[in-house]
């Protein structure tokens, strides 16, 4: 496949949300928010347009992945502005095609040149240990609320970049969740569904939180 990984273009927005939308829609929850989230965090201060990325593929946008500042508190006082990554998406005919692999490695080049030292996530560790992401918890570093989180995923991009901490992600993540079900009714209709084995294991991962001592 001829892929190119290249930078957003204002006139494909509306087709990149609703491949969002069509990656997302059920995997976590009943239908999706994601999409609505990319919609909003494209004006956010903390948004970084050089790393709002799509793969294109015959003309047309298949994959996206986009990231936003984010913050390490230090616990030796020392505070350093890091990535957060995400939405990443793959249009679900596409998927399994090595797009997102594409996605995530033009994303971590970029971010290096820019000379960010690490990108941190919210995922599934079985599916980001094959890319270079590693346990939070193994550099001593919490999340928000303090606590070790299973999901929270790490890259380091500078050797010894990371040091013990708590890494706060943006507010440009708070979405209303009314909000976005306005902005969904832009889209045509979508049967939801409960239960999916995906919904399921998120519910695993967000349940293996523990407070740090």
């Amino acid at each position: 496949m001829q892929v190119e990984i290249r930078q957003e273009r204002p006139e494909e927005r509306r087709a990149v949300e609703t491949l969002v939308r069509d990656a997302f829609w059920n995997q976590y929850a009943p239908g999706c928010m994601e999409h609505y989230l990319l919609h909003i965090l494209r004006s956010h201060n903390d948004f970084v347009p050089p790393l709002n990325l799509v793969a294109e593929l015959e003309g047309e946008p298949v994959g996206q992945c986009a990231c936003v500042k984010g913050k390490l508190w230090g616990d030796d006082g020392a505070v350093c502005t890091v990535l957060t990554l995400g939405p990443i998406a793959v249009r679900p005919d596409f998927q399994n095609r090595g797009i997102g692999k594409m996605l995530l490695a033009r994303t971590a080049e970029i971010a290096k040149e820019l000379g960010y030292p690490a990108i941190f996530l919210t995922g599934d560790p079985a599916y980001y240990v094959r890319y270079g992401y590693l346990p939070a918890e193994q550099f001593g570093i919490r999340n928000g609320e303090n606590c070790y989180a299973a999901a929270l995923q790490v890259l380091p991009l500078k050797e010894g970049a990371l040091t013990p901490g708590r890494y706060e992600e943006s507010g440009a993540y708070l979405v209303k969740e009314q909000a976005a079900l306005d902005f969904d009714r832009q889209f045509p209709k979508k049967e939801t569904r409960t239960g999916t084995p995906s919904q399921l294991r998120f519910l695993e991962l967000a349940g293996r939180v523990r407070p740090a001592k």
